[in-house]
């Protein structure tokens, strides 16, 4: 009880207990009263005992003891399925991401998908999408990852040829000029470096593509146009600068997915603490604003834009069209 009754007094407002039977509530109001509430409930103590322990098991899609290939090229996962304990933010951060995408897709009907990694790098999370799509939620996938480095993409061939992924492709481009056979119904671009994102953004657009999902890296552009006359506040610290100018690059880009017809979302893609790139745009294609809407989207991007005194790549790309 004193235990409690000082939590009360100095951490917490409110105190819910749960026992067999019965419920118990107790507030503390800003006046300092204390107030009280019981109600019966329908729990047994069986029941009970199991779904308040504290060592329960976290369900991740990807369950440590199965193997999965890209895990273990990464050094995240043993062969035996085993994750090496230094990399389980890691792993945590590869879960985060696959719940991300299974969010996007539980309403997705399609069998088949087809898919473009703008800036895939070294692929791992590309790898780990394709074994999701294909063994977890059992799709048929073709993903196509583009980077220009042709050692890196040399590299990747080699891993999907190991694995035998047929459905992966690695091709030597630059995002400004790719153009698909086939326009994709998803559009992945995960640490394309400044305005890169931009023109990854912009074609998924133009392909009409169903899903999108972005992790922006390096916003440089905006923080070097970005008038501070407007803004002298922000000229003292150059780290707050940058932030601000890439949370408002990022803000810009969400609103134009939404004024083309994009329900789109901006979630923490890992903690804070591991990476300030942390942020992951998710974009669902559903319908056009209507015209009224349109206007005031637009409105609202170009007061803003003329309140920074500069314009970000992917405006100047949808508003030039």
């Amino acid at each position: 009880m004193e235990i409690l009754q000082n939590e009360l007094n100095e951490n917490f407002k409110q105190l819910n207990i749960t026992c067999a039977g019965l419920d118990y509530e107790i507030k503390i109001s800003k006046k300092g009263k204390v107030l009280k509430n019981k109600k019966k409930n329908n729990h047994d103590i069986s029941e009970l005992s199991k779904s308040f322990l504290h060592n329960r098991k976290k369900n991740y899609i990807f369950e440590e003891g199965i193997f999965v290939p890209a895990l273990f090229e990464l050094g995240i996962m043993t062969e035996s399925g085993k994750i090496i304990t230094s990399k389980y933010d890691k792993f945590k951060q590869i879960n985060r991401f696959a719940e991300c995408v299974d969010d996007a897709l539980k309403n997705c009907s399609k069998d088949s998908l087809e898919i473009i990694d703008f800036g895939c790098g070294k692929s791992y999370l590309t790898f780990v999408l394709y074994y999701y799509i294909t063994e977890i939620k059992k799709i048929r996938a073709h993903i196509t990852g583009l980077d220009l480095k042709k050692d890196v993409i040399e590299k990747c061939r080699m891993t999907a040829e190991k694995y035998k992924y047929a459905g992966l492709d690695f091709i030597c481009a630059d995002i400004k000029d790719y153009v698909p056979e086939t326009a994709p119904d998803m559009v992945v671009t995960l640490h394309a470096c400044d305005t890169a994102t931009d023109y990854a953004l912009y074609n998924a657009i133009s392909w009409n593509s169903k899903y999108i999902f972005s992790v922006p890296c390096c916003q440089h552009e905006l923080n070097s146009k970005i008038n501070l006359k407007n803004f002298s506040i922000l000229s003292d610290h150059g780290l707050i600068k940058e932030r601000f100018s890439a949370l408002a690059t990022d803000a810009i880009r969400a609103k134009i997915l939404e004024l083309c017809g994009y329900k789109t979302d901006i979630l923490e893609f890992i903690d804070i603490e591991n990476s300030p790139k942390n942020l992951l745009i998710r974009a669902e294609k559903n319908k056009l604003p209507n015209e009224y809407k349109q206007r005031v989207i637009k409105s609202e991007i170009k007061k803003f834009t003329n309140e920074l005194g500069a314009e970000i790549t992917l405006q100047n790309l949808i508003f030039s069209k």
